[in-house]
């Protein structure tokens, strides 16, 4: 089992990769989902609803009856204050957009939409929420963020983050979902709506400027006057995504060296490089996407990116190259719980149960609790608002984590601020991330990871999300004990929706997809390669054995 590296990876975009935007915008208006059709309903992952209006998934219809679930659950809990509302650049964001004001509009919902038409970055639209609901009781925020984040240009997406600023937990979006599914089963009866030019218009619909107030602040969860005063030449690639302005406006406020290397917006997103399957995705964390980025490292002393909604990071280092997610979150846990003295002693670190064990190695080495959680950056949000935790990451390149005084920066996934941080890192410590991070592993030991993909019938998915510890019968893993198996998460006891197998010297997890017919297996080891290939097979061996139907 292996993924498959598409001979395209990397190069440019050819012209059979770049989408029609004129006839995917014409799909999202002419194109009827059919609720009998189980592809075509509403479905929340982890990060929203998405989907393709030529795939029929991501339609009109789709955003009104989500819109209209919205103003629902807001009557039904009571939530009566602004919706701060975001897109990213992808095509089909703003005519989605469009729907939801004409639907929010006719509910007498007040909205913030962003000044003179500005995109707007996830996490400014979770700081705006949390800015809004500070000290308040009643008449509280929330938010949606229509975006497919790193997804390919002709994905839609749509998301809904309540009062507390973070991602919708499980519980909302199920019953935003029924809600949804149930007024495309009566074709729309019962969603309000009224004329975009209308909804614009309306006295409930108000600009707000979430570019400066969020840039504004940044100031207080990130240390930029010692990057300044270090002088480091940064480099930044917001990859034609939702922070695209916002970077040339933090250079200017902080007084910082930094080149934005593309400031072009184009939702075909052709000056991308092609990412490992031959398909466009602004994926921060891939070399392949990162191709651009890579090649002019040399030109600076630290550079980054992030996805189009800039919830992602990727860091790039003159010697590192493109650091690998799961080593730039060990290198941020270890220096911000170092260098943030006004956090509580009893601030715990955050991870996601596929995240480097190396995290659990710094975690410990600093006296610190992990709180280790299934997929999904919903986990940490509580954690987040209530300083129980200094940092949450994920193995995607998410994550936040605390302002320098403690107080809460945002409880979604910020690509910007941990971008930020790897120069504060640099200034500071003397070290960029990738000598950082050849420090840590000389002291804690280097891991070597793989993630790896097999496919898998609703069926074989079906049983994998509840596989419990005694269906497994192997004992031993690459020849060492098995230590534990775990079908829920240490740090909250919430189902894993898979399995995660761990020995002295390595571990593997394994997890359906939720919305492709594969599982993933990811597997991680701290001897060399050799170890981790032999743990991947025994790893495909153990879920194959336990799958047969």
């Amino acid at each position: 089992m292996s993924t498959q590296i598409n001979s395209l990876a990397g190069q440019p975009v050819t012209a059979a990769q770049r989408i029609d935007v004129s006839k995917l915008v014409d799909a999202y208006y002419s194109q009827q989902p059919d609720p009998g059709v189980s592809a075509q309903r509403v479905a929340f992952g982890t990060s929203g609803h998405r989907g393709s209006s030529f795939d029929v998934s991501f339609n009109e219809a789709h955003v009104l009856a989500i819109s209209q679930a919205i103003c629902l659950y807001r009557e039904r809990q009571g939530i009566n204050g602004p919706l701060f509302i975001g897109i990213d650049t992808h095509a089909l964001s703003a005519p989605a957009f469009e729907s939801t004001l004409e639907v929010l509009a006719a509910n007498n919902v007040d909205v913030m939409i962003a000044e003179s038409g500005e995109y707007t970055p996830t996490p400014a639209v979770s700081h705006a929420i949390l800015v809004y609901n500070r000290g308040r009781t009643v008449g509280l925020a929330d938010g949606i963020v229509v975006t497919p984040s790193h997804n390919p240009p002709n994905s839609g997406g749509f998301k809904y983050n309540p009062p507390n600023g973070g991602p919708a937990e499980t519980s909302i979006t199920h019953w935003v979902e029924a809600k949804a599914n149930a007024l495309l089963d009566t074709d729309l009866k019962g969603v309000r709506r009224v004329p975009f030019d209308k909804a614009y218009r309306a006295a409930t619909t108000h600009e707000y400027d979430y570019l400066n107030t969020y840039v504004a602040d940044l100031g207080n969860v990130v240390d930029l006057d010692a990057i300044r005063a270090s002088g480091l030449r940064l480099g930044v690639d917001p990859m034609g995504g939702a922070g695209v302005h916002y970077w040339a406006r933090i250079a200017e406020y902080y007084r910082l060296n930094l080149t934005v290397i593309n400031d072009q917006v184009d939702s075909t997103f052709d000056f991308m490089s092609l990412d490992w399957d031959g398909r466009i995705r602004m994926d921060p964390s891939s070399g392949y996407a990162m191709r651009r980025l890579i090649n002019v490292k040399d030109q600076y002393d630290i550079a980054f990116a992030c996805d189009t909604d800039h919830d992602r990071h990727g860091i790039v280092t003159p010697n590192a190259g493109l650091l690998p997610a799961n080593h730039y979150l060990a290198v941020a846990i270890d220096y911000l719980f170092q260098h943030r003295p006004q956090w509580s002693q009893h601030a715990a670190v955050g991870k996601t149960v596929v995240s480097s064990a190396l995290i659990d190695r710094v975690t410990t080495r600093l006296g610190r609790e992990l709180y280790e959680v299934p997929v999904g950056f919903k986990w940490f949000v509580d954690g987040l608002c209530d300083g129980a935790l200094g940092f949450g990451g994920e193995e995607s390149a998410g994550a936040s984590f605390s302002c320098i005084d403690g107080r809460v920066w945002t409880t979604d996934k910020d690509g910007i601020a941990p971008a930020l941080l790897s120069a504060e890192i640099t200034a500071v410590s003397g070290r960029d991330p990738g000598d950082y991070y050849l420090d840590l592993v000389r002291d804690l030991g280097e891991p070597v990871a793989d993630r790896v993909e097999a496919s898998a019938t609703a069926e074989q998915k079906r049983k994998l999300a509840s596989l419990s510890p005694q269906q497994l019968k192997a004992t031993q893993l690459s020849g060492e004990k098995i230590e534990r198996v775990l079908d829920h998460a240490p740090g909250n006891d919430a189902p894993i929706g898979g399995i995660k197998v761990i020995a002295a010297s390595g571990w593997f997890a394994a997890r359906p997809s939720g919305t492709e017919d594969i599982y993933k297996i990811y597997a991680e080891s701290f001897r060399d390669a050799e170890h981790l290939r032999r743990i991947v097979d025994e790893a495909q061996a153990m879920v194959d054995d336990v799958l047969v139907v």
